[in-house]
């Protein structure tokens, strides 16, 4: 009886404290998610790394975006992706291509740049690990876990500047041993856009041929 009694008051204590942790880090992704959604535009330089330990492949490509509200537009391997709101124009430099669809929405598997500063909002629970330090700056440790068991990765990694509230990096541990990681060099905020950036400009490119898959 006096085992039985330690270990549910083990275990109660276990689900507290696993609670206080979610709570904790659902305050500091609200903080995040509440100040970036208040800026009118945003411009980043990141790297994007591949790694796959079995394959031995550890890639790493640098890459630039834009967001205005909903609209963005990513450069990233040799492609550059403008997204307008409504169209996705996915211009292949090297092959003088576009390709012109329509994203599906509910398509949760496809990460949306417009939505990686929020993605926690929808589909996750979330624990928060500790204070660690990232280029020598205090940061935020916390894991992302998708409610959708079927989905290809186990969880998602967020590093969080803890004075900034800002996001550092998002790492997506895949099941399949394949970890794709965002790391943030260098943001800005609120500088004037024009709407023109987030579409192709088919004038300016007489040459690309342009396949509308819509």
């Amino acid at each position: 009886m006096k085992h039985s009694l330690i270990l549910f008051f083990t275990f109660a204590m276990a689900l507290s404290i696993q609670a206080q942790s979610s709570e904790k880090a659902k305050e500091i992704l609200d903080q995040v998610s509440s100040k970036t959604k208040a800026y009118q535009t945003i411009k980043a330089d990141f790297s994007f790394a591949m790694e796959n330990l079995q394959e031995e492949i550890n890639e790493i490509y640098e890459g630039k975006i834009v967001l205005k509200g909903n609209k963005y537009k990513v450069s990233l391997m040799d492609v550059d992706s403008y997204y307008d709101g409504t169209a996705l124009y996915t211009h292949m430099i090297d092959a003088e291509e576009v390709n012109v669809s329509e994203p599906d929405p509910g398509d949760e598997e496809t990460l949306n740049p417009a939505t990686i500063f929020t993605i926690y909002e929808k589909g996750y629970t979330f624990n928060y690990i500790g204070e660690g330090t990232a280029d020598g700056k205090s940061c935020h440790e916390i894991d992302l876990y998708p409610e959708n068991r079927d989905k290809p990765f186990s969880r998602i990694k967020l590093l969080i500047l803890k004075d900034e509230l800002q996001l550092y990096s998002l790492r997506q541990v895949g099941k399949d041993g394949n970890n794709y990681t965002i790391v943030v060099k260098s943001m800005q905020t609120n500088d004037s856009v024009d709407d023109k950036a987030f579409t192709f400009d088919t004038a300016a490119n007489p040459d690309v041929d342009v396949i509308d898959m819509r």
